[in-house]
C-alpha cells in the first residue's frame, strides 16, 4: 500500500451566510483547496463528501455541479459529529488501496440555532425529562460531573478550557468568534447544564473545509512534496458494549480505543505529538479528552488546564484554532477543518498563533451514537 499526503487544504471561514446553499458553501472550500495545490476538478478522480443536516440529498454531486461535473465517483457520508473525519478517512483508504492517486475530501454544513438532541420517543415511555435529558449540553454535563466526581475537578478548571480556547480564537481570522472570555466572565455567563455555561458551549455555525489527498508517487510527479503533510494514521471506532447504565451516553470509550489504534498505526506515543485539535463540543468534553487520548493520566486533566499545558506555548497546546468553542462546530465541516488545521501548523503557515516547532499533529472528533475519528499528520 502507498503512503498517503495532504497537498492542498483549506476552509472558508465559519459564520452564518443565510443567503447561500449548502453546495455553494462546500464548493467554496473545494475550490479553495484545489487552489492551495494548484490543481483543478479535473485531477481529481473521486470524491468524498461530508454532510449530515442534507445527508440524503446527494450534497457531493451538488457541489460538483457548481464547480464542474467530471463524471468521477462521488461518495456522500453522515456520520454525526464525525461526518467531516470519517469522509476523509474514506478518501485517504481509497489511495491508500492504491485505487486512486488524486481525492477530494468535502465537508461542509449549515446549522440552525439552539440544542442538539433531545426529543421524545416516538412509542414507549419517552426517557427525555423523565430519565434526564438527551441533549447534548446535558450529556457532556453530566460526563463532567461524572469525572469531578471521580477526580474532584472543579466549575473554575472546566471553565479555564473556554479562557483559553476563546483566547486562540483572537488569533485565527477564520474563526467565528475571536473575543477574549475572562474567567469570570465564563463561570458568570447563563448556565445552560451544570457546569457548562452558554460561554462553555460550542457555536452553531455554517462552515465547509476541504483536502485533495494524493498518493506519494503522484504527489512526487507532480511537485507537490515540498508541502506535503503526511497521514500517519487514519482510525475510526465506535463504543463497544458495556455493563453500564445505558440512558448515559458514554463519551469516552471510543476515543480511547480510537487513540489507541492510532498511535499504533503511527508508531508513535502521545508524547511525540506537537499540538491537539480536539472535539470540544463543551469545556467538559475538552478536559475529558486529555485523559482519553492519552496527553495525561486519569484524574491529570485538570492539573493540565492549570499548570498552562495545553495553550499555546505550552507543553502540548490543545485547540489553537479556538476550537468548536469559539471557531465554531458545523458538523459536517468539523472533522476536515481540524485536518486544516494542524496542516497549517505542521507547514509552519499558522501566523501568530504557529505552534513553533511542530513536527507532528493529532486530529480527534466524536459523534455521540457513536463514532470517533482520529487522524495523525506528520510534517513530510
Amino acid at each position: 500500500m502507498t503512503d498517503a499526503y495532504i497537498v492542498g487544504v483549506d476552509m472558508i471561514k465559519f459564520g452564518r451566510f443565510p443567503d447561500k446553499t449548502v453546495p455553494q458553501i462546500g464548493a467554496q472550500a473545494a475550490l479553495m483547496a484545489l487552489d492551495d495545490c494548484g490543481l483543478t476538478i479535473q485531477d481529481m478522480q473521486a470524491m468524498y463528501c461530508g454532510n449530515l443536516g442534507q445527508a440524503s440529498a446527494m450534497v457531493g454531486q451538488r457541489v460538483l455541479q457548481e464547480i464542474g461535473q467530471t463524471g468521477i465517483p462521488v461518495v456522500n457520508v453522515a456520520n454525526a459529529c464525525a461526518t467531516g473525519a470519517t469522509a476523509f478517512r474514506e478518501a485517504w483508504a481509497s489511495v491508500k488501496a492504491g485505487l486512486y492517486d488524486v481525492v477530494l475530501a468535502v465537508g461542509v454544513e449549515q446549522m440552525g440555532k439552539g440544542l442538539l438532541g433531545g426529543g421524545g420517543a416516538k412509542t414507549g415511555i419517552p426517557k427525555e425529562g423523565l430519565m434526564g435529558s438527551g441533549t447534548m449540553p446535558a450529556v457532556f454535563a453530566e460526563a463532567g460531573m461524572e469525572h469531578a466526581r471521580k477526580y474532584g475537578t472543579t466549575f473554575e478548571q472546566f471553565a479555564k478550557v473556554s479562557v483559553k480556547n476563546h483566547h486562540h480564537s483572537t488569533l485565527n481570522p477564520k474563526a467565528m468568534y475571536q473575543i477574549e472570555t475572562p474567567l469570570d466572565q465564563v463561570m458568570g455567563a447563563e448556565m445552560i447544564s451544570y457546569p457548562n455555561t452558554k460561554l462553555m458551549c460550542s457555536v452553531n455555525v455554517d462552515g465547509s473545509a476541504a483536502a485533495i489527498i494524493c498518493s506519494e508517487k503522484k504527489a512526487k510527479e507532480l511537485g507537490l512534496m515540498g508541502r506535503a503533510i503526511k497521514v500517519r494514521a487514519s482510525v475510526l471506532a465506535s463504543d463497544p458494549w458495556q455493563e453500564r447504565d445505558l440512558v448515559m451516553p458514554d463519551v469516552n470509550s471510543c476515543t480511547r480505543i480510537a487513540a489507541k489504534d492510532a498511535y499504533e498505526m503511527a508508531g508513535l506515543g502521545p508524547d511525540d505529538i506537537d499540538l491537539v485539535e480536539l472535539h470540544d463540543c463543551f469545556a467538559t468534553a475538552e478536559i475529558l479528552h486529555y485523559e482519553n487520548l492519552g496527553l495525561c493520566e486519569d484524574g491529570g486533566a485538570g492539573r493540565l488546564i492549570d499548570d498552562g499545558e495545553v495553550q499555546l506555548g505550552g507543553r502540548v497546546p490543545v485547540n489553537v484554532s479556538g476550537g468548536l468553542l469559539s471557531k465554531g462546530h458545523p458538523l459536517g465541516a468539523t472533522g476536515i477543518a481540524n485536518i486544516y488545521e494542524v496542516s497549517t501548523h505542521l507547514r509552519g503557515e499558522a501566523g501568530a498563533r504557529q505552534v513553533e516547532g511542530a513536527r507532528v499533529g493529532l486530529t480527534h472528533v466524536i459523534g455521540l451514537g457513536s463514532a470517533c475519528g482520529i487522524h495523525i499528520l506528520e510534517r513530510a
